[in-house]
């Protein structure tokens, strides 16, 4: 029998810890670079980003040489596009614009077999050699679900009471759109919604998360959150910077 290949993310959040996900446009390559860094899962963005489905399982191998998961977010909470992922070797599956409970129960239903879900059952890659694979899987999967609209805030209460929505991950930028502050993240209304909304995830004992960067990582820290996206691109860009700035000083001061 050959191991069951352990869902990294959901290990380290089994254990009260905080788990990493490392976003950006990662692809194979990029994923097996970011292995030596430790993340808790790689992030595979089918919504707004160029992979397509014959990447995802050479992306999930990628991570796994390093210990590491994948999330995928798939484009609609659909239950063909979550079985697909899941069959293709992901981990986790992360779904866009939970706007209610039934939008909640539909995603999770389609992320587990029977009979807590709809998951269609067929072997696949990480079931290959596995005793007792399907029972393994259910137990294993992680369910993000996006709180990205006003809508949700308001159904918040009732979308925090179902079953097999694992994290709650709260989305700054379609939020602050939803809110009407069309590209502005950090405006006072926006991060007080985010920050609240947040706080009670965290409050009904649920697993909260958020996108972070070097700013407000240590305050997400401190208030709880578990589950942190981080932009990694975003290190690039201000090393870029910070050499290019030593590179101008250097031209005025000779």
């Amino acid at each position: 029998m050959s191991p069951f290949v352990i869902n990294k993310l959901a290990s380290k959040l089994d254990e009260g810890k905080i788990a990493m996900i490392a976003n950006g446009l990662n692809n194979p390559e990029i994923c097996d670079f970011l292995g030596q860094l430790d993340f808790d899962a790689c992030f595979i963005d089918m919504e707004h980003g160029n992979i397509d489905w014959k990447d995802i399982p050479n992306i999930t191998r990628a991570c796994e040489l390093w210990g590491m998961s994948t999330v995928l977010r798939v484009n609609r909470n659909e239950e063909s596009l979550i079985l697909r992922a899941l069959d293709l070797g992901v981990g986790s599956i992360m779904v866009p614009h939970i706007r209610s409970a039934d939008d909640a129960i539909k995603a999770s239903k389609a992320c587990r077999y029977p009979p807590q879900g709809t998951r269609g059952v067929a072997g696949n890659r990480r079931s290959y050699g596995v005793h007792d694979y399907y029972n393994k899987a259910n137990s294993d999967v992680r369910l993000i679900g996006l709180i990205e609209d006003k809508e949700a805030i308001d159904n918040l209460d009732e979308i925090l009471e179902v079953e097999g929505l694992d994290i709650l991950y709260v989305a700054p930028s379609d939020l602050a759109a939803s809110l009407g502050f069309l590209g502005q993240n950090d405006h006072p209304e926006v991060k007080k919604t985010i920050f609240n909304t947040l706080k009670k995830i965290i409050q009904k004992g649920k697993i909260s998360g958020t996108l972070a960067n070097d700013e407000n990582l240590d305050e997400y820290i401190e208030m709880g959150v578990k589950c942190i996206g981080i932009p990694w691109q975003l290190w690039v860009v201000k090393s870029a910077n910070n050499l290019k700035d030593k590179i101008n000083k250097f031209y005025m001061n000779n």
